[in-house]
C-alpha cells in the first residue's frame, strides 16, 4: 500500500469482502478458575498466597486438576495450561470463524468483492469530492467506480463515505486496486489523492488432459488438480465440444445403475470433492464426430475438441468459475474419398457367397472418378482365406461434389473360423491415384 506524499485530509481504507476462515491452530484452552476470577488476581501479592487453599475448599478433592493446583500454589501461571491432568481438561473452543486481517490469498475464477472507506481526519468538512476505482493488471484497467458526474457534496469533520465494489478476475499475476480522491479542503484548494493496493491472483487448479484416438473414437481424459489450501467442491465440470464433435462423459458405474438411479442423479449432481493441497480428480469423455448430411463441412486440418466449463465452491460456499483455453486433439486429415463399411454379416457359410454393403463417398467441392475397387494382394506369401466372388475388379460411376454411393461387393469364404478381409482398395482412374485400403474386416465363418 502507498499513497502520494503530502498533507491529506481524505484516506482510504480498503477492507475485502469475503467469507470468514477457520481457525485451526492449538485451541484456547479453559480452566474452570477462570469462571470466578480472572488471571489478574494472581498479581496481588495476598491473593496469590490465600486464593488457592479458598479454591481447593470449593472443589472438589476428586478432580485431579484440582489437586495439581492446590499442590502446587507457587506455578499461579498458565504456562500448564497444555498438560492434560484430567480427561475434562482436552475440552476446549475450536473451529473459530476469524475475520479476515488482509487481502488473504486471492484465486482466478473468484470474484474480488471490497468494502471501501474514504474518511476526513481532519477538523474541517471537505468538498466536491471527486472518486475513483478501478482494478489494474498488466494488461488492461477497468473502471470499477467513477463519482464524476454526481460527485459527494461534503464529507464532514471526522466522517466518511463507503462504497463497495466487485470485479470478476479473469487474469492471473499482479493487480493493483487504485482508489483515487479529487477534493476540495477547507481552504478552498483542490487536492488529488492516490492510494494503491496491491495483490496477487493465483491459478487455484490446474487442468491436464489426454487425448487418444481407438479407431473412430476420441477419448478425452482431463485430471484436475487443486492447489489452493481449501477443499474444493466442484458444481461442474462440463466439457463444451466444437460443432463438430459430440461429448459423452464416462464413469466407471454407469453400467450397473437403473434407469431411475440415473434421472435422479442428473436431477441432483453431488458435488466431487477434491482435497486441498494437491487433490485431484481424473473425469474421461468419449467424443465422436458429428455429421450434418444436409451441410457437409470440410474440416481437415482441425485439431480444436473444445473446452471445459468448471465451476466450485469452498468449505464455506465461496464461488469460483474458470473456463479453459481450447483443447486440441490429433489434426484431422480428412481424405478426398472415404471408403465405408455399411453392412457386414457376423456370420457366413464356408464356400458359400456372401456381400459386404460398402459407402463410396467424395469429400471434396469437385467431381471424382470414375473408380475401380479390387482385392490387392497382401505383402506376405500367407494363403488368402477370402476372395471375390465373380469379376475381379468393379468399376463405379464418377461422383458430384460430397456425393456418395452404396455398392455390394461379393464375396466367398474358404476356411472356418475368425477370417480377416483385407486389401479393399478404391482406384481413381482419371487421377490415377490409389487411395488407402480399408482397414481389415473380420468375419466368422461357420459350416452353415
Amino acid at each position: 500500500m502507498s499513497s502520494s506524499p503530502g498533507t491529506h485530509s481524505l484516506a482510504f481504507r480498503v477492507m475485502r469482502l469475503c467469507r470468514p476462515s477457520i481457525h485451526v491452530e492449538p485451541p484456547l484452552r479453559l480452566d474452570p478458575m477462570d469462571l470466578f476470577v480472572g488471571e489478574d488476581i494472581f498479581d496481588d501479592p495476598i491473593a496469590s498466597t490465600n486464593l488457592p487453599p479458598l479454591i481447593s475448599t470449593h472443589v472438589s478433592s476428586s478432580s485431579s486438576s484440582a489437586k495439581a493446583i492446590s499442590s502446587d500454589s507457587a506455578d499461579l501461571t498458565f504456562s500448564s495450561r497444555f498438560l492434560l491432568h484430567h480427561p475434562s481438561d482436552s475440552i476446549g473452543l475450536s473451529g473459530l470463524l476469524v475475520l479476515p486481517q488482509a487481502f488473504g490469498a486471492i484465486y482466478l475464477g473468484e470474484t474480488f468483492c471490497s468494502y471501501i472507506s474514504i474518511n476526513n481526519s481532519s477538523n474541517f468538512e471537505v468538498r466536491e469530492v471527486v472518486i475513483k476505482a478501478e482494478i489494474q493488471t498488466e494488461r488492461q484497467r477497468i473502471l470499477l467506480l467513477d463519482t464524476s458526474k454526481s460527485a459527494v457534496e461534503t464529507i464532514r469533520a471526522g466522517g466518511r463515505y463507503d462504497f463497495i465494489v466487485e470485479h470478476d478476475v479473469k487474469e492471473l499475476g499482479a493487480h493493483t486496486l487504485v482508489c483515487t480522491a479529487l477534493y476540495s479542503d477547507g481552504d478552498g484548494e483542490r487536492k488529488y489523492l492516490p492510494q494503491f493496493f496491491k495483490f496477487i491472483v493465483s491459478n487455484p487448479l490446474s487442468v491436464r488432459t489426454k487425448v487418444r484416438v481407438v479407431k473412430e473414437t476420441t477419448f478425452l481424459e482431463a485430471c484436475i488438480e487443486n492447489h489452493t489450501k481449501s477443499n474444493l467442491y466442484m458444481d461442474q465440470v462440463d466439457f463444451e465440444p466444437t460443432q463438430n464433435w459430440s461429448a459423452t462423459m464416462l464413469k466407471g458405474d454407469e453400467l450397473s445403475d437403473n434407469n431411475s438411479q440415473s434421472s435422479d442423479r442428473q436431477t441432483f449432481k453431488p458435488p466431487v470433492l477434491i482435497k486441498s493441497g494437491g487433490g485431484i480428480h481424473n473425469y474421461l469423455y468419449q467424443l465422436k464426430m458429428s455429421l450434418i448430411d444436409s451441410a457437409p463441412v470440410k474440416v481437415q486440418g482441425s485439431n480444436i475438441l473444445g473446452k471445459f466449463q468448471i465451476t466450485w465452491r469452498t468449505n464455506l460456499g465461496e464461488p469460483g468459475r474458470l473456463q479453459t483455453q481450447q483443447i486440441l486433439g490429433t489434426p484431422i486429415t480428412s481424405k478426398d474419398i472415404e471408403l465405408q463399411v455399411v453392412e457386414i454379416p457376423s456370420v457366413v457359410g464356408v464356400n458359400k457367397p456372401f456381400s459386404l454393403l460398402l459407402k463410396l463417398t467424395n469429400q471434396t467441392d469437385t467431381e471424382q472418378g470414375p473408380f475401380e475397387v479390387w482385392l490387392s494382394e497382401s505383402d506376405s506369401h500367407e494363403e488368402k482365406v477370402v476372395m471375390i466372388n465373380g469379376l475381379q475388379i468393379m468399376v463405379l460411376p464418377r461422383l458430384e461434389a460430397f456425393g456418395s454411393t452404396e455398392f455390394r461387393l461379393n464375396l466367398v469364404a474358404t476356411k472356418l473360423g475368425v477370417q480377416r478381409i483385407t486389401g479393399i482398395t478404391v482406384f481413381d482412374k482419371r487421377e490415377k491415384i490409389t487411395h488407402d485400403p480399408l482397414p481389415d474386416l473380420e468375419v466368422f465363418v461357420d459350416l452353415d
